[in-house]
């Protein structure tokens, strides 16, 4: 039996088969409640009133500290680290030696020669391989994420970590505080107190209003979270739950599980050899209707992610060849794609087609059914422009998004099709059951999402052709 990523691959031979039959089932947010109230209420309460989201357990975090850990992260990461003061926080982008992003979370440099990296696994276990075998003089803890499925048992995080966001936030951080509290720039650290404990902060926010994410010792997470909940009554605070909660990057325009960039190489076989037969790598399900027999054609640079202003070359990093090389005035670009309300409306009521198979089905507000997931970008004469790779509905702009990357000359307003639906039937996925491909029209847009249809639509872009 296979006891590594590699070994797995060997034995299966076809890595994009082997990912798109991953019979992983559901990606789940686990140990929050789905929902508090209704998901279109919490997705409301961000944009209208004030939110509280529980980041408590679907992260891992990630501990390195010692005097190699800021080389440690320069050494993996395409970002500058020129200037990282203590009491500030950046997005981490590591990159494989093709120059295929593996992942992204957020670093906080928490004390002296101490960092904290949160986010989904891929990263992270980037991290703690180089930590282990790169020859740095550091010391490393990994507080993985919580189980997906409990079952009862007792689930313990190092911290709890809560975010207040929403018009309404910093009323609510300020009654908590007992007064004004500064508002330091962006992605930038202090400190409150909120119900007699000690609390640190990161200046955050969305749609523009000022918001905090905090966190402290997990033994707290209950005190801290009654105390949020009863100051923000008063200002519409909405607990939110997971359903709503993995919605929300539609609108921030975060694109959060691009596919690892590291099942070929051998610059990368070390890593392979590393990570388990059971890790995120090795059971990925690879969703939607993009398929090739290459697995490199769905690693994703960081220009086609929205990531190339992080890119500097001031320092040696794993990637920094490959991505030399890259000319980002050719590459695709990160934008929004506005779902048309008619062919939407013909997938969600294909659940109830008693003729035919229907369409695959999309679950709401998250109609994701794989951890990374890839639908094909056509425009009118069927050419490939881009992937949709992040899908669902907002109750605030009352549509369908997806999050996509296209080709640089596809303009703001034009209409694409996004190809909805796995071919021939669809794969082996727990998520899967026979159905039909359709192609929906969508409306290229901004990141993060602004209503151009009526504005900038573009129905004749290239073609005055139909699907």
């Amino acid at each position: 039996m296979a006891r590594t990523l590699q070994e797995l691959l060997d034995e299966r031979g076809n890595t994009v088969e082997m990912l798109r039959d991953s019979q992983l089932g559901t990606y789940i947010y686990p140990v929050v409640p789905a929902e508090f109230t209704n998901w279109r209420r919490e997705q409301k309460a961000w944009r209208e009133t004030a939110v509280l989201y529980d980041q408590t357990h679907h992260m891992v975090n990630f501990f390195v500290s010692g005097p190699d850990a800021l080389k440690l992260l320069s050494d993996t990461g395409i970002n500058s680290f020129a200037n990282f003061p203590l009491n500030t926080a950046k997005q981490f982008v590591p990159t494989a030696s093709n120059g295929g992003v593996i992942g992204d979370g957020i670093l906080f440099h928490e004390a002296e020669n101490e960092y904290v990296y949160v986010g989904r696994a891929p990263g992270a276990n980037w991290l703690q391989f180089h930590a282990e075998t790169g020859g740095y003089d550091v010391e490393f803890r990994y507080d993985d994420r919580s189980p997906s499925r409990p079952y009862g048992a007792a689930v313990h995080r190092d911290y709890y970590r809560f975010q207040i966001q929403g018009p309404n936030a910093w009323d609510i951080i300020e009654k908590l505080n007992g007064g004004p509290l500064e508002k330091v720039r962006f992605f930038h650290m202090g400190e409150m107190t909120i119900a007699g404990e000690k609390v640190r902060t990161l200046r955050h926010g969305m749609a523009g209003a000022p918001g905090l994410e905090i966190w402290g010792p997990y033994a707290q997470h209950q005190k801290i979270r009654d105390a949020v909940l009863e100051a923000g009554r008063e200002f519409g605070i909405e607990p939110c739950g997971s359903r709503a909660y993995s919605s929300n990057t539609l609108e921030s325009g975060w694109i959060p599980s691009p596919l690892p960039a590291i099942y070929t190489g051998e610059a990368e076989r070390a890593y392979r050899e590393w990570l388990p037969a059971n890790s995120y790598e090795a059971i990925n399900a690879l969703a939607g209707s993009f398929v090739s027999e290459n697995i490199e054609d769905y690693y994703l640079n960081p220009w086609e992610l929205g990531y190339g202003s992080f890119v500097k070359f001031d320092h040696d990093f794993i990637g920094r060849d490959a991505l030399e090389k890259i000319d980002p005035e050719t590459q695709r670009k990160k934008v929004t794609l506005a779902w048309n309300d008619e062919d939407l409306a013909k997938i969600l009521t294909s659940v109830i087609d008693r003729e035919g198979v229907g369409y695959q089905f999309f679950d709401l507000p998250n109609a994701n059914y794989g951890s990374s997931n890839y639908d094909a970008v056509i425009d009118a004469d069927g050419n490939n422009v881009g992937l949709s790779l992040f899908t669902g509905v907002t109750a605030n702009e009352k549509r369908g998004l997806s999050l996509a990357t296209v080709d640089r000359d596809v303009p703001v307003g034009a209409e694409v099709r996004v190809v909805w639906g796995e071919p021939d039937g669809g794969s082996k996925k727990t998520t899967v059951e026979p159905h039909d491909q359709i192609a929906v029209r969508a409306v290229v847009s901004p990141v993060p999402y602004a209503v151009t249809a009526r504005a900038e639509y573009q129905g004749g872009w290239r073609t005055t052709g139909s699907l």
